[in-house]
């Protein structure tokens, strides 16, 4: 019977690194087995407040598990991942399962094959034990949903977890297994992020080829290191043919991530430029963040939010016409289960006039060419990644109005249109231990950079508080 180090005794298995993992199964310290067992038995500590997961399948799991540790066992791995326990978020398809979309209204068809970031995780050996939540269609920033439990918050259960990768935010910081996979069109990946205390990474568009694919749509890795992060991008930031808009094959050392923040140009943006604004100790954060940075040599500067009010209320007209052209295709029954507050969201779009809409989608290159003329003059942005703290758990999104469903995402939506790089990470915590996301952003393509300056981020930021423990029974 495996003897336990000392470090293992302080680090339960399903709190360790998919980095530690991998060398804990070279080394055969533990089996892939082992983990999932103990991955499990968390998952059953927790699930019943969290409700993060959907298509829980921990018999497959098992299985997949045993021919992981007889590979292991015969020393020929599959891959980077393998044996490795992983989420996958609702939206993105893995045979055999359905995709609600996290919505009552669309009916449950089991997926045909993976989609792409799902079958490059199989190919490298991740072990699939469950999917995770998310609100009707990924359109809040929220664990509300009609088809899905309430998603909660491990630091707080009162708390949102954010969205609309609410039930992958919540299982990375409850420690179910290191690696969870988010989608991100205007902050998904990086809000539960920052409010969950984690790295989340939206990779340059196309980086991650993901179907069906849509504009500034992305997928992206939700871990607790930014190791892993980059561990999990070496196995999903592949070409894909089923792609039209993914990026070609290039030949990226995930593992170079050591950087130097010596000289570089950062600019600090404390103001998006319209939304809401920073609370205090969010701003605090982002202003400590970014003089640890100067600290190390970085030349660091102020600079402007790039978002306008026509920017930001264009896409909110060219997101609604998009969802009511769902929503309408709907039969009168079908309409009546999709989340309230979605439908009446995505009904204000059939107001709209074909010139309203067209005028919305071509904000979307006005933000591009923003973020390029930012971009001229720096190499990297540090900013907040959300503008408050934490809301309810019940609310749809931080206003909890329909009719101003995005002045949360000023901090994040503009790099996916701009289909810059951006990663959030824990940056501190408020007065009562929540946590604070910092977001950083790099040039188009600069993942590398990006997790490079995460890492030393990392370094500068010093020790964090300890993860959220179950409650008691």
């Amino acid at each position: 019977m495996h003897k336990k180090s000392p470090q293992e005794t302080v680090t339960s298995l399903h709190d360790l690194s998919a980095v530690d993992l991998i060398a804990g199964y070279r080394a055969k310290q533990f089996s892939p087995s082992e983990v999932l067992e103990d991955v499990l038995t968390h998952v059953a500590a927790w699930e019943p407040h969290l409700k993060a997961l959907y298509a829980f399948d921990p018999d497959s799991a098992r299985e997949a598990a045993k021919a992981s540790t007889a590979r292991w066992t015969g020393g020929e791995p599959a891959g980077a991942l393998d044996g490795v326990p992983v989420t996958v978020k609702d939206n993105i398809a893995t045979r055999g399962v359905p995709v609600p979309l996290g919505a009552a209204s669309v009916k449950l068809v089991p997926a045909e094959k993976d989609a792409p970031p799902a079958a490059r995780l199989r190919e490298a050996g991740a072990i699939i034990f469950a999917k995770t939540t998310m609100p009707d269609y990924g359109m809040l920033s929220s664990g509300l949903s009609s088809f899905h439990a309430l998603a909660r918050n491990p630091w707080d259960l009162s708390k949102n977890p954010g969205g609309s990768s609410a039930g992958a935010g919540a299982a990375a910081a409850a420690g179910y297994g290191p690696l969870h996979l988010g989608t991100d069109i205007g902050g998904s990946v990086r809000l539960p992020a920052g409010w969950c205390g984690l790295v989340g990474l939206k990779p340059s568009f196309g980086r991650v080829p993901i179907d069906p694919t849509y504009v500034g749509r992305v997928a992206g890795p939700m871990t607790r290191t930014v190791d892993d992060c980059a561990l999990m991008m070496s196995a999903i930031a592949k070409p894909d043919r089923r792609d039209g808009m993914s990026l070609p094959a290039e030949p990226l050392n995930w593992k170079g991530l050591e950087k130097s923040p010596r000289k570089l140009r950062i600019g600090l943006m404390l103001d998006a430029g319209v939304g809401l604004p920073a609370e205090r100790p969010v701003r605090d954060v982002a202003v400590k963040a970014a003089k640890a940075f100067e600290s190390a040599g970085s030349v660091v500067t102020e600079v402007d939010g790039i978002l306008t009010r026509e920017m930001l209320d264009g896409l909110d007209n060219f997101w609604r016409a998009r969802m009511w052209d769902d929503l309408s295709k709907l039969t009168p029954a079908e309409q009546a289960k999709v989340l309230p507050y979605i439908f009446k969201w995505g009904e204000s779009g059939a107001k709209l006039s074909g010139v309203d809409v067209i005028r919305g989608f071509n904000q979307t290159m006005a933000i591009r060419a923003a973020a390029s003329k930012l971009f001229c003059e720096l190499d990297y942005v540090i900013s907040p990644t959300a503008s408050n703290v934490n809301y309810p758990a019940d609310w749809a999104s931080p206003t909890n109005d329909p009719m101003r469903p995005f002045e949360h995402i000023c901090y994040t939506v503009p790099w996916n249109m701009s289909e810059n790089p951006a990663v959030s990470l824990n940056g501190g915590f408020d007065a009562n231990g929540f946590p604070i996301g910092v977001q950083i952003v790099g040039r188009r393509f600069d993942d590398i950079g990006v997790l490079g300056m995460a890492k030393a981020f990392e370094g500068l930021r010093g020790a964090q508080k300890p993860w959220p423990k179950p409650p008691a029974k």
